[in-house]
Protein backbone atom coordinates (compact mmCIF):
# COMPACT_ATOMS: atom_id res chain seq x y z
CA UNK A 1 0.00 0.00 0.00
CA UNK A 2 2.76 2.42 1.19
CA UNK A 3 4.71 1.25 -2.12
CA UNK A 4 1.51 2.36 -4.05
CA UNK A 5 0.99 5.73 -2.74
CA UNK A 6 5.09 6.34 -3.64
CA UNK A 7 4.11 5.93 -7.22
CA UNK A 8 1.27 7.96 -7.44
CA UNK A 9 3.25 10.92 -5.63
CA UNK A 10 5.99 10.32 -8.25
CA UNK A 11 3.29 10.71 -11.36
CA UNK A 12 1.69 13.65 -9.87
CA UNK A 13 4.74 15.64 -9.50
CA UNK A 14 5.80 15.09 -13.16
CA UNK A 15 3.27 16.13 -14.59
CA UNK A 16 2.81 19.36 -12.46
CA UNK A 17 6.78 20.09 -13.57
CA UNK A 18 5.84 18.91 -17.38
CA UNK A 19 2.72 21.53 -17.57
CA UNK A 20 5.05 24.31 -15.88
CA UNK A 21 7.46 24.13 -18.78
CA UNK A 22 5.08 24.42 -21.36
CA UNK A 23 3.23 27.50 -20.13
CA UNK A 24 6.53 29.09 -19.92
CA UNK A 25 7.29 28.70 -23.35
CA UNK A 26 6.80 31.50 -26.12
CA UNK A 27 4.94 30.64 -28.58
CA UNK A 28 6.32 28.78 -31.98
CA UNK A 29 7.43 30.89 -35.17
CA UNK A 30 7.52 30.37 -38.63
CA UNK A 31 11.73 29.16 -38.99
CA UNK A 32 12.62 32.60 -41.11
CA UNK A 33 10.10 34.78 -41.18
CA UNK A 34 8.97 36.97 -38.34
CA UNK A 35 5.15 36.97 -36.92
CA UNK A 36 2.76 38.17 -38.85
CA UNK A 37 0.14 40.80 -36.97
CA UNK A 38 -2.88 40.52 -36.28
CA UNK A 39 -5.52 41.44 -38.94
CA UNK A 40 -8.18 44.36 -37.89
CA UNK A 41 -11.83 42.76 -38.03
CA UNK A 42 -13.06 43.27 -41.70
CA UNK A 43 -9.61 43.59 -43.29
CA UNK A 44 -8.93 41.39 -46.68
CA UNK A 45 -6.81 39.01 -46.50
CA UNK A 46 -2.63 39.55 -47.04
CA UNK A 47 -1.30 38.86 -50.57
CA UNK A 48 0.46 35.56 -50.62
CA UNK A 49 3.89 35.93 -51.83
CA UNK A 50 5.16 34.75 -55.05
CA UNK A 51 7.73 32.41 -55.08
CA UNK A 52 11.15 33.33 -56.10
CA UNK A 53 12.14 30.57 -59.43
CA UNK A 54 15.34 28.82 -58.86
CA UNK A 55 17.82 28.84 -62.13
CA UNK A 56 18.19 25.76 -64.32
CA UNK A 57 21.89 24.74 -63.52
CA UNK A 58 24.06 25.21 -67.37
CA UNK A 59 25.89 22.32 -68.28
CA UNK A 60 29.50 23.21 -68.28
CA UNK A 61 31.53 22.17 -71.78
CA UNK A 62 34.12 20.00 -71.37
CA UNK A 63 37.70 21.36 -72.07
CA UNK A 64 39.66 20.79 -75.14
CA UNK A 65 42.81 18.06 -74.72
CA UNK A 66 45.74 20.50 -74.15
CA UNK A 67 49.44 19.80 -74.59
CA UNK A 68 52.19 20.64 -72.52
CA UNK A 69 53.04 23.79 -74.26
CA UNK A 70 48.93 24.83 -73.90
CA UNK A 71 47.84 24.63 -77.42
CA UNK A 72 45.20 22.02 -78.19
CA UNK A 73 45.42 19.04 -80.49
CA UNK A 74 48.62 17.68 -82.52
CA UNK A 75 51.00 19.83 -82.79
CA UNK A 76 53.86 19.51 -85.75
CA UNK A 77 57.39 21.57 -86.22
CA UNK A 78 59.15 21.53 -88.96
CA UNK A 79 62.47 23.38 -90.85
CA UNK A 80 61.44 24.04 -94.42
CA UNK A 81 63.41 22.34 -97.44
CA UNK A 82 64.25 24.55 -100.14
CA UNK A 83 67.24 22.86 -102.25
CA UNK A 84 67.34 19.07 -102.94
CA UNK A 85 69.35 17.42 -105.84
CA UNK A 86 68.10 15.40 -108.44
CA UNK A 87 66.99 11.37 -109.31
CA UNK A 88 67.72 11.19 -105.17
CA UNK A 89 65.68 10.49 -102.58
CA UNK A 90 64.27 13.83 -100.18
CA UNK A 91 63.80 12.94 -96.68
CA UNK A 92 61.25 15.44 -94.64
CA UNK A 93 61.55 15.12 -91.33
CA UNK A 94 59.22 16.94 -88.28
CA UNK A 95 58.50 16.69 -84.85
CA UNK A 96 55.07 15.74 -83.48
CA UNK A 97 53.73 16.21 -80.30
CA UNK A 98 50.74 14.83 -79.45
CA UNK A 99 50.21 12.10 -82.25
CA UNK A 100 47.65 10.32 -79.84
CA UNK A 101 45.51 13.52 -80.87
CA UNK A 102 44.90 12.74 -84.80
CA UNK A 103 45.20 9.84 -87.09
CA UNK A 104 48.31 10.67 -88.75
CA UNK A 105 50.03 13.23 -89.86
CA UNK A 106 50.71 13.31 -93.66
CA UNK A 107 52.84 14.56 -96.41
CA UNK A 108 50.93 15.83 -99.39
CA UNK A 109 53.76 16.88 -102.57
CA UNK A 110 53.51 17.52 -106.49
CA UNK A 111 56.31 16.26 -108.30
CA UNK A 112 56.41 16.45 -112.34
CA UNK A 113 53.34 14.24 -112.76
CA UNK A 114 50.84 14.39 -110.06
CA UNK A 115 50.23 15.06 -106.78
CA UNK A 116 50.58 12.33 -104.02
CA UNK A 117 51.27 11.57 -100.01
CA UNK A 118 52.75 10.05 -97.75
CA UNK A 119 52.50 9.00 -94.25
CA UNK A 120 54.96 10.06 -91.86
CA UNK A 121 56.32 7.45 -89.77
CA UNK A 122 58.31 7.18 -86.28
CA UNK A 123 61.75 7.29 -86.11
CA UNK A 124 62.29 5.88 -83.11
CA UNK A 125 61.14 4.35 -80.44
CA UNK A 126 57.42 5.76 -78.85
CA UNK A 127 59.17 8.45 -76.65
CA UNK A 128 60.94 9.71 -79.87
CA UNK A 129 59.52 12.71 -81.36
CA UNK A 130 60.80 12.45 -84.51
CA UNK A 131 58.55 11.35 -87.94
CA UNK A 132 60.17 10.94 -91.21
CA UNK A 133 58.57 10.63 -94.90
CA UNK A 134 60.80 9.76 -97.94
CA UNK A 135 60.00 11.14 -101.37
CA UNK A 136 61.76 8.57 -103.75
CA UNK A 137 64.13 9.12 -105.81
CA UNK A 138 62.10 8.68 -109.20
CA UNK A 139 59.42 11.75 -108.66
CA UNK A 140 62.74 14.14 -107.97
CA UNK A 141 63.22 15.47 -111.18
CA UNK A 142 62.18 18.69 -113.02
CA UNK A 143 59.74 20.61 -109.87
CA UNK A 144 58.57 19.36 -106.44
CA UNK A 145 56.37 20.88 -104.04
CA UNK A 146 54.73 20.19 -100.86
CA UNK A 147 52.89 20.74 -97.62
CA UNK A 148 51.81 18.98 -94.25
CA UNK A 149 48.44 17.91 -93.24
CA UNK A 150 47.50 16.19 -89.58
CA UNK A 151 44.68 13.64 -90.50
CA UNK A 152 42.15 14.42 -87.14
CA UNK A 153 40.11 11.72 -84.89
CA UNK A 154 36.79 12.16 -86.77
CA UNK A 155 38.58 12.10 -90.74
CA UNK A 156 38.62 15.47 -91.20
CA UNK A 157 42.01 17.39 -92.21
CA UNK A 158 43.87 20.42 -91.00
CA UNK A 159 46.65 21.87 -93.17
CA UNK A 160 49.54 23.01 -90.97
CA UNK A 161 52.37 23.60 -93.29
CA UNK A 162 51.35 25.24 -96.70
CA UNK A 163 48.06 24.24 -98.37
CA UNK A 164 47.32 21.50 -101.04
CA UNK A 165 46.33 24.91 -103.30
CA UNK A 166 49.65 26.59 -102.20
CA UNK A 167 52.31 24.15 -101.83
CA UNK A 168 56.07 25.21 -100.51
CA UNK A 169 58.38 24.87 -103.27
CA UNK A 170 61.63 23.00 -103.64
CA UNK A 171 64.16 24.04 -106.06
CA UNK A 172 65.71 20.30 -107.42
CA UNK A 173 69.29 20.82 -108.24
CA UNK A 174 69.92 19.33 -110.89
CA UNK A 175 73.73 18.52 -113.17
CA UNK A 176 74.87 20.36 -116.28
CA UNK A 177 72.67 16.96 -118.52
CA UNK A 178 69.72 17.67 -116.57
CA UNK A 179 69.34 21.17 -116.92
CA UNK A 180 70.04 21.37 -120.33
CA UNK A 181 67.63 18.58 -121.18
CA UNK A 182 65.39 20.22 -119.76
CA UNK A 183 66.23 23.69 -120.96
CA UNK A 184 65.75 21.76 -124.68
CA UNK A 185 62.03 20.34 -123.73
CA UNK A 186 61.30 23.55 -122.91
CA UNK A 187 61.96 25.14 -126.24
CA UNK A 188 60.23 22.43 -127.70
CA UNK A 189 57.10 21.98 -125.66
CA UNK A 190 58.56 18.90 -124.25
CA UNK A 191 57.89 17.02 -127.46
CA UNK A 192 60.46 14.34 -127.82
CA UNK A 193 58.56 12.61 -130.40
CA UNK A 194 58.81 13.20 -133.86
CA UNK A 195 57.05 12.06 -137.11
CA UNK A 196 57.63 12.91 -140.65
CA UNK A 197 56.40 11.81 -143.99
CA UNK A 198 58.03 13.27 -147.14
CA UNK A 199 58.16 13.11 -150.78
CA UNK A 200 60.58 14.48 -153.59
CA UNK A 201 61.03 14.59 -157.61
CA UNK A 202 64.56 14.70 -158.41
CA UNK A 203 65.07 15.79 -162.64
CA UNK A 204 68.70 16.25 -163.52
CA UNK A 205 67.87 16.39 -167.45
CA UNK A 206 68.09 13.96 -170.17
CA UNK A 207 71.06 12.12 -171.86
CA UNK A 208 71.48 10.52 -175.12
CA UNK A 209 72.03 6.97 -174.67
CA UNK A 210 73.47 4.45 -177.32
CA UNK A 211 70.41 1.75 -178.59
CA UNK A 212 71.40 -1.45 -179.88
CA UNK A 213 70.39 -0.45 -183.46
CA UNK A 214 73.26 -0.25 -185.73
CA UNK A 215 72.18 3.79 -188.16
CA UNK A 216 73.01 1.85 -191.44
CA UNK A 217 74.59 5.11 -193.01
CA UNK A 218 77.13 5.46 -190.00
CA UNK A 219 77.45 2.35 -188.78
CA UNK A 220 77.11 3.38 -185.40
CA UNK A 221 74.25 2.61 -182.85
CA UNK A 222 71.74 4.62 -182.62
CA UNK A 223 71.04 7.15 -179.53
CA UNK A 224 68.09 7.50 -178.14
CA UNK A 225 67.05 10.51 -175.13
CA UNK A 226 66.49 9.15 -171.41
CA UNK A 227 65.62 11.49 -168.54
CA UNK A 228 67.68 11.07 -165.81
CA UNK A 229 65.28 11.13 -162.83
CA UNK A 230 63.97 10.12 -159.76
CA UNK A 231 61.68 10.07 -157.05
CA UNK A 232 61.48 9.25 -153.18
CA UNK A 233 58.85 8.82 -150.48
CA UNK A 234 60.09 7.60 -146.89
CA UNK A 235 58.31 7.87 -143.52
CA UNK A 236 60.21 8.16 -140.15
CA UNK A 237 60.35 8.29 -136.52
CA UNK A 238 62.70 10.17 -134.23
CA UNK A 239 62.89 10.49 -130.18
CA UNK A 240 65.08 12.64 -128.55
CA UNK A 241 66.76 11.81 -125.58
CA UNK A 242 68.70 15.22 -125.33
CA UNK A 243 71.28 13.96 -123.33
CA UNK A 244 74.95 12.10 -124.70
CA UNK A 245 72.85 9.98 -126.96
CA UNK A 246 70.90 13.17 -128.13
CA UNK A 247 68.50 10.76 -131.16
CA UNK A 248 67.57 7.83 -132.21
CA UNK A 249 65.44 7.07 -135.18
CA UNK A 250 64.63 5.17 -137.95
CA UNK A 251 63.43 5.28 -141.56
CA UNK A 252 61.72 3.28 -144.59
CA UNK A 253 60.90 4.89 -148.03
CA UNK A 254 61.45 3.80 -151.88
CA UNK A 255 63.20 5.36 -154.64
CA UNK A 256 62.17 5.14 -158.51
CA UNK A 257 63.65 6.16 -161.71
CA UNK A 258 65.71 6.26 -164.50
CA UNK A 259 69.00 6.88 -165.81
CA UNK A 260 71.48 6.67 -168.81
CA UNK A 261 73.07 3.57 -169.22
CA UNK A 262 73.17 1.11 -172.04
CA UNK A 263 69.88 1.11 -173.20
CA UNK A 264 67.17 -0.59 -172.92
CA UNK A 265 68.39 -0.89 -168.93
CA UNK A 266 66.92 2.44 -167.83
CA UNK A 267 65.11 1.40 -164.86
CA UNK A 268 66.56 1.93 -161.24
CA UNK A 269 64.68 1.62 -157.94
CA UNK A 270 65.46 1.17 -154.19
CA UNK A 271 63.42 -0.10 -150.91
CA UNK A 272 65.69 0.97 -148.21
CA UNK A 273 64.98 0.97 -144.20
CA UNK A 274 67.82 3.05 -141.81
CA UNK A 275 68.18 3.15 -138.17
CA UNK A 276 69.94 6.39 -137.17
CA UNK A 277 71.78 7.56 -134.04
CA UNK A 278 73.15 11.25 -133.16
CA UNK A 279 76.03 12.20 -130.14
CA UNK A 280 76.43 15.26 -128.97
CA UNK A 281 79.90 15.68 -128.29
CA UNK A 282 79.47 19.57 -126.88
CA UNK A 283 76.70 21.69 -126.62
CA UNK A 284 77.50 23.11 -130.32
CA UNK A 285 79.23 19.75 -132.23
CA UNK A 286 77.15 16.78 -132.46
CA UNK A 287 77.92 13.40 -135.10
CA UNK A 288 74.92 11.75 -136.82
CA UNK A 289 75.52 7.63 -138.00
CA UNK A 290 73.27 5.18 -140.09
CA UNK A 291 72.89 2.17 -141.18
CA UNK A 292 70.85 1.36 -144.48
CA UNK A 293 70.07 -1.79 -145.89
CA UNK A 294 68.05 -2.19 -149.17
CA UNK A 295 67.41 -4.15 -152.42
CA UNK A 296 67.94 -2.69 -155.52
CA UNK A 297 67.11 -3.62 -159.13
CA UNK A 298 70.26 -5.96 -158.73
CA UNK A 299 69.71 -7.33 -155.40
CA UNK A 300 70.19 -6.83 -152.12
CA UNK A 301 72.57 -3.95 -150.97
CA UNK A 302 74.11 -2.49 -147.92
CA UNK A 303 75.01 1.30 -147.28
CA UNK A 304 76.30 3.71 -144.40
CA UNK A 305 75.93 7.62 -144.29
CA UNK A 306 77.71 9.58 -141.79
CA UNK A 307 77.01 13.45 -140.63
CA UNK A 308 78.95 16.78 -138.31
CA UNK A 309 76.33 19.29 -137.22
CA UNK A 310 78.08 22.49 -135.62
CA UNK A 311 75.94 24.93 -134.09
CA UNK A 312 72.58 24.60 -132.48
CA UNK A 313 70.40 21.65 -132.83
CA UNK A 314 67.58 23.75 -133.25
CA UNK A 315 68.46 26.58 -134.26
CA UNK A 316 71.36 28.36 -136.37
CA UNK A 317 73.69 25.28 -137.76
CA UNK A 318 75.80 23.67 -140.04
CA UNK A 319 75.42 19.84 -140.91
CA UNK A 320 78.19 18.29 -143.13
CA UNK A 321 77.95 14.82 -144.44
CA UNK A 322 78.23 11.73 -146.62
CA UNK A 323 76.04 8.57 -147.29
CA UNK A 324 76.55 5.95 -149.85
CA UNK A 325 74.04 2.68 -151.23
CA UNK A 326 76.20 0.08 -152.80
CA UNK A 327 75.42 -0.04 -156.55
CA UNK A 328 73.12 2.75 -156.32
CA UNK A 329 75.66 5.92 -155.43
CA UNK A 330 77.13 8.44 -152.98
CA UNK A 331 75.64 11.49 -152.22
CA UNK A 332 77.77 14.31 -150.19
CA UNK A 333 76.32 17.65 -149.02
CA UNK A 334 76.42 21.07 -146.86
CA UNK A 335 73.28 22.57 -145.24
CA UNK A 336 72.82 25.27 -143.31
CA UNK A 337 69.98 25.85 -141.35
CA UNK A 338 68.79 29.46 -140.16
CA UNK A 339 65.82 30.87 -138.68
CA UNK A 340 63.70 33.72 -140.08
CA UNK A 341 61.16 34.59 -137.21
CA UNK A 342 59.70 32.21 -134.55
CA UNK A 343 57.91 30.27 -137.44
CA UNK A 344 59.96 29.59 -140.70
CA UNK A 345 63.45 28.04 -141.04
CA UNK A 346 65.06 28.33 -144.48
CA UNK A 347 67.83 25.92 -144.94
CA UNK A 348 69.91 26.04 -148.56
CA UNK A 349 71.36 22.98 -149.45
CA UNK A 350 74.68 21.90 -152.01
CA UNK A 351 75.01 18.03 -152.55
CA UNK A 352 77.17 16.44 -155.04
CA UNK A 353 75.65 13.08 -156.16
CA UNK A 354 76.24 10.46 -158.91
CA UNK A 355 72.56 8.52 -157.56
CA UNK A 356 70.41 6.98 -158.86
CA UNK A 357 73.26 4.47 -159.85
CA UNK A 358 74.55 7.30 -163.09
CA UNK A 359 78.47 6.85 -164.32
CA UNK A 360 78.50 10.97 -164.13
CA UNK A 361 78.60 13.17 -160.84
CA UNK A 362 75.76 15.90 -160.80
CA UNK A 363 74.93 18.55 -158.54
CA UNK A 364 72.28 19.68 -156.45
CA UNK A 365 71.05 22.79 -154.82
CA UNK A 366 67.94 23.04 -153.57
CA UNK A 367 66.10 25.39 -150.05
CA UNK A 368 63.94 24.20 -147.75
CA UNK A 369 61.08 26.45 -146.18
CA UNK A 370 59.82 24.92 -143.27
CA UNK A 371 56.67 26.49 -141.51
CA UNK A 372 55.90 25.85 -137.90
CA UNK A 373 52.13 25.41 -138.02
CA UNK A 374 51.63 25.02 -133.81
CA UNK A 375 50.56 22.55 -131.89
CA UNK A 376 53.59 20.30 -133.04
CA UNK A 377 52.33 20.76 -136.72
CA UNK A 378 55.37 22.16 -139.26
CA UNK A 379 55.69 21.48 -143.02
CA UNK A 380 58.62 21.90 -145.20
CA UNK A 381 58.52 22.79 -149.08
CA UNK A 382 61.41 22.38 -151.40
CA UNK A 383 62.56 23.52 -154.41
CA UNK A 384 66.03 23.84 -156.26
CA UNK A 385 68.23 23.59 -159.48
CA UNK A 386 70.29 20.30 -160.51
CA UNK A 387 72.05 18.84 -163.41
CA UNK A 388 74.89 16.40 -164.45
CA UNK A 389 75.98 18.76 -167.86
CA UNK A 390 75.90 22.49 -167.73
CA UNK A 391 74.14 22.54 -170.84
CA UNK A 392 71.18 20.39 -169.69
CA UNK A 393 69.32 22.13 -166.54
CA UNK A 394 66.98 20.12 -164.24
CA UNK A 395 64.27 20.72 -161.74
CA UNK A 396 63.27 19.20 -158.28
CA UNK A 397 61.13 19.74 -155.94
CA UNK A 398 59.36 17.90 -152.67
CA UNK A 399 57.36 18.13 -149.46
CA UNK A 400 57.40 17.25 -146.57
CA UNK A 401 55.25 16.99 -143.00
CA UNK A 402 55.77 16.54 -139.29
CA UNK A 403 53.90 16.27 -136.52
CA UNK A 404 56.14 16.25 -132.86
CA UNK A 405 54.17 15.28 -129.42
Amino acid sequence: MVNQMRVCCILLASAITTSSIASAAPPATPSGSAALPALPPGAPPAPVPTPVPVPTPVPVPTPAPVVADGIAGTRVHHAPKTTVPANADVEVSVDISRPDLSRRVLLVYRDADAVRELPFERLGGAAAPGFLAKIPAAQVHGQLAYAIEVENLDGSRSAVFATREDMHPVYVMGDVADAREQALLDRNDHRRNVLVASGEYVHFGTSDVATSTIDPATQQPTKTAVPDEYWRADASYTYRFLRVVDEFGIRFGVVRGTQPTTYPTTKVGLNYGAPRLRLRATDWLYFDGELLTSVTELGFAVGAGTAMLIGDPFGVRLSVGVEGVQVFGVRTYARFDVPAGRRVLLSPTIEITNMPHASDVGMRLTLDVKFNLGKGFSLIARGGYMARKFTDVGYGGGLSTAYAF
